[in-house]
């Protein structure tokens, strides 16, 4: 026998082994499948605990059993010919998405105390599948408030469009808007690194985030700056494209496309920059 024969390997010739271990698709077959399995894991101590998905449900009831009621029949915030409980239905449910989303970081300060995050950076995992598989699971948990506001709206006898193509677009919004905003809150935990400060800096970011944007009141009647901003801010994109599938009679002011490619945009670059900083955490 040569040397060639003898250098050959059971299951081919050294240039096969190699093709195979470089293939594209498993790769990126890899790469989702430890994405999703990070996901499950963040989404399986929701199921053990759902008490932080409850507490979440009253901010909303209060801002539509309350501020929604009050505010349409003064009728104070110029909303057309859309009644202001239907105008701010989206809104408050972009909101719930971002206040979920904003504080969703602070576990990743708890895992590095408990040890966990250095147990994820020593795996083969990488870094951007930990990262994309963190901020998927906070879109998960903006559903059920999303199912929680659909209720709300019903009985509020809000207009709802129940074309199952817009409702699928909504709940879209909801995950790629909460994974936007969990990406955020992740680059903050991995810059200051203590809970402190991480829930200062998260009050600090929600208020200018939500009162920038189109959620509670049009950006027409924003002074020019504060146009300026919520032009900038992912969160009024969220909210118009919401507005738009959600409502029966609903309009988009930029459009679907442009909302939704201000959604992935923003959600492509924070998660590659959470991933990039992801070692950070465990320093």
């Amino acid at each position: 026998m040569t040397s060639r024969g003898q250098g050959a390997q059971p299951g081919g010739s050294v240039e096969a082994v190699v093709a195979r271990r470089v293939n594209p698709l498993s790769v990126i077959g890899g790469f989702v499948d430890k994405t999703l399995a990070m996901s499950e894991f963040e989404v399986r101590k929701i199921r053990h605990d759902p008490t932080e998905i409850i507490m979440r449900a009253v901010q909303p009831v209060i801002w539509l059993l309350i501020f929604g009621e009050v505010f349409t029949h003064f009728r104070a915030i110029p909303t057309g010919n859309v009644r202001y409980i239907d105008f701010l239905t989206p809104g408050v449910l972009a909101q719930s998405t971002l206040f979920i989303a904003i504080f969703s970081g602070i576990t990743l300060i708890w895992e590095r105390d408990l040890g966990i995050v250095h147990k994820f950076l020593v795996s083969p995992t990488s870094r951007g599948a930990l990262a994309l598989g963190k901020a998927l699971s906070g879109g998960v948990r903006g559903l059920p408030q999303a199912v929680l506001i659909f209720i709300l709206a019903v009985i509020l006898k809000v207009q709802i469009n129940w074309n199952p193509l817009a409702l699928l677009g909504v709940l879209a919004t909801v995950l790629i808007g909460a994974t936007a905003f969990t990406s955020l809150s992740m680059i903050v935990a991995f810059l200051v690194k203590t809970r402190e400060r991480f829930m200062g800096i998260g009050q600090v970011l929600t208020m200018p985030l939500f009162f920038a944007s189109s959620a509670i009141y049009p950006i027409s009647v924003m002074p020019r700056w504060l146009q300026v901003i919520a032009h900038i801010n992912p969160l009024t994109y969220q909210v118009d494209a919401s507005r738009r599938l959600m409502l029966a009679h609903g309009v988009s002011t930029y459009g679907l496309g442009l909302d939704f490619g201000v959604l992935i945009f923003s959600a492509v670059v924070l998660v590659i920059i959470a991933a990039r900083l992801y070692p950070n955490i465990g320093r």
